[in-house]
């Protein structure tokens, strides 16, 4: 097995197959072994798993999910890798590579298909620029047992958050509403070639079997949260009444104190049942 991280195997490589980093498609390679080594560890890899991998890259994660899980399908939107990925992780049999945009497949649909009666598992070292619209895609899918990402390290900790944290966002309640997620390790820029301008972090999202907010029209829940972020640290009846017009001010009052919450509470103080409260009394006035 080729040893993709070692710089000194990478860049002759990489000139072999005159490939060039692409600013745009946010490359950048890990030249350090121990990264996905305890990446496909730590999100539990083993062999009753399905893993879908988002872009390979040059197969340093692919590699060690092969070496671990029953089978890999790994999606990698830029062909220029192929003739790498044939030498790097073309030994493996029980790995499939498929050429495209992840955000244009059907994830359900691919899972099923691929992975029949495995335990269906994500990992991927996703690139800054498009880390929420995939892992957005990801949660929504909701096919996965776990969704395990490397990514800035201060997302991983948005995703992480707490209510009233500085940290704490409409992204928070998004993801926490889908999974349970658990900061792993930090990953600094020397790990990879080019050297990015900030620290990484691998996060795993445990997605959640059961979520007992019992919420009545998950649409307006999640309306809900984006509007009361909107005006962060503003009263929450402020955010109302602008992300629900027919409520108007007066409304919006008469939500939050039907909730059950005092008149001045704000809306990043909030957890995910205390948002479904609030949610379900506006539903119920429609």
């Amino acid at each position: 097995m080729i040893n993709v991280c070692d710089i000194q195997v990478m860049k002759p490589l990489l000139a072999e197959h005159g490939f060039h980093f692409s600013k745009a498609k946010g490359q950048n390679f890990l030249i350090a072994s121990w990264v996905p080594e305890s990446i496909a560890e730590q999100a539990g890899v083993d062999e009753t798993a399905g893993v879908l991998e988002i872009g390979p890259g040059i197969g340093p994660l692919t590699q060690q999910l092969c070496l671990r899980a029953k089978k890999v399908c790994a999606v990698e939107v830029d062909n220029r890798l192929e003739p790498i990925l044939k030498q790097t992780v073309g030994e493996f049999e029980n790995l499939e590579i498929l050429w495209g945009d992840v955000l244009k497949q059907d994830v359900p649909k691919l899972v099923a298909e691929k992975f029949g009666a495995l335990r269906p598992m994500a990992c991927a070292n996703l690139p800054y620029y498009i880390t929420s619209p995939i892992l957005s895609a990801l949660l929504e899918a909701d096919c996965f047992d776990s969704v395990t990402v490397m990514v800035q390290k201060e997302v991983a900790q948005r995703i992480a958050a707490a209510p009233a944290s500085p940290d704490y966002s409409a992204f928070t309640v998004f993801c926490q509403y889908y999974a349970e997620p658990e900061l792993l390790f930090d990953v600094p820029p020397h790990c990879f070639m080019p050297q990015p301008k900030v620290t990484s972090a691998v996060i795993r999202l445990k997605i959640r079997k059961e979520r007992n907010w019992d919420i009545d029209d998950p649409a307006i829940f999640f309306r809900l949260v984006k509007a009361s972020f909107a005006m962060r640290r503003k009263k929450l009846s402020n955010g109302l009444a602008s992300g629900f017009p027919d409520l108007g001010k007066t409304g919006a009052a008469e939500v939050i104190q039907a909730a059950g919450f005092d008149e001045n509470v704000r809306g990043e103080t909030l957890s995910i049942p205390e948002f479904a409260r609030i949610a379900n009394e506006i539903a119920r006035r429609r």
